[in-house]
């Protein structure tokens, strides 16, 4: 079959043919129908040698979705010919998180050697995919899963980071996203699905701005220096109640640190890097910082409940298998308005 692979450390990944996978007791053998391309890919990509935590070659693809092919030895539930999305956060399914659904927050995973797909694991930039337990996958039941794959990580990461805060967005509230690329576009609309509150995007593009305006922002700010004054013209110096900065860079996470109300909530979901001090008059007073990760099971399939009731909606580009490298380097250079979806099987 053809992979996309990550090979060398600093070089550019590679479509290579691999041999077809087989799937063990208790897997599942997944025909790939569409495979997100993310930052955190081209991050993972940056890390030099030294840093490096996963074996190579490394196959990419951290959003999957596809048909079942084949199942292993032991697994019920699903059908050969079953369309299906998988959640990528792998972990044990046994220690406390786990058994409650949250395995992005595995107590044994890293003891254990389990890493999710295309992030230590083989991922889904390739024709057939191995997942290794039923239970990470979630039927789709009729959603169009091109536009469908993304929500696994870019919406699912939005959306837990969104639950967090849903408490203090009550109306009169202000909500700021930071960054309306693949992920902030999706947090827009989700805050809008799910929060009374006024939602105010920021970021350096234009275009992306105007996704921003299109899915449902409610105010568009240039992300610069003057970005979080202009934010406490809109609260009348207020400031936000929660701001969700998805690019995590250290004027990013300035801009938010600057902007947010009193007991308010910043959330650094973006991995560019920055933080945000705390302490005594550091922030306003009893603002909490936190920095998620994914999401839960649970909340994979509210997401996709979301995407079923209209509330949501990726704005998607295609490209074929032997445009995957492409598509790195487009959005790597920030030419992706939305998400970038690889379509190994035509």
């Amino acid at each position: 079959m053809q992979a996309l692979q990550y090979r060398t450390i600093g070089a550019a990944p590679e479509l290579v043919t691999v041999p077809d996978p087989e799937p063990g007791p208790g897997q599942v053998l997944l025909r790939v129908t569409a495979a997100g391309v993310c930052h955190s890919d081209i991050a993972v990509m940056s890390w030099p040698a030294s840093e490096f935590p996963y074996r190579l070659p490394l196959t990419l693809g951290h959003e999957g979705a596809g048909t079942i092919a084949a199942l292993g030895e032991g697994v019920t539930g699903f059908s050969v010919g079953d369309s299906v999305a998988v959640y990528g956060p792998w972990g044990c399914g046994a220690c406390p998180p786990c058994a409650a659904g949250k395995e992005n927050y595995c107590l044994r995973a890293t003891e254990l050697g389990i890493f999710p797909p295309g992030l230590g694991a083989p991922g889904a930039i390739a024709e057939y995919l191995i997942v290794d337990n039923a239970r990470h996958l979630e039927p789709l039941d009729g959603p169009d899963p091109v536009r469908t794959v993304p929500l696994t990580d870019a919406g699912l990461t939005p959306y837990h980071a969104v639950k967090r805060s849903l408490p203090k967005l009550v109306p009169g509230s202000t909500a700021v996203v930071i960054g309306a690329g693949g992920l902030g576009h999706v947090a827009i609309q989700l805050l809008r699905a799910v929060s009374p509150a006024r939602v105010i995007a920021m970021d350096v593009n234009a275009e992306k701005l105007e996704l921003a305006r299109t899915v449902g922002a409610h105010e568009v700010v240039a992300s610069d220096d003057k970005a979080a004054a202009r934010v406490r013209d809109l609260t009348g110096g207020r400031g936000a109640t929660a701001v969700f900065d998805f690019v995590g860079a250290a004027p990013t996470t300035a801009t938010a640190a600057a902007c947010v109300a009193m007991e308010g909530d910043v959330t650094i979901v973006g991995i560019g890097g920055g933080t945000v001090p705390v302490g005594f008059g550091a922030l306003p007073f009893e603002v909490t910082v936190t920095a998620p990760y994914w999401g839960s099971r649970g909340e994979l399939r509210e997401v996709l409940d979301l995407a079923r009731a209209g509330s949501i909606d990726v704005h998607v580009e295609t490209f074929s298998m032997a445009e995957a490298p492409l598509a790195y380097e487009r959005l790597h250079a920030g030419k992706i308005n939305g998400r970038a979806v690889i379509l190994p099987n035509g």
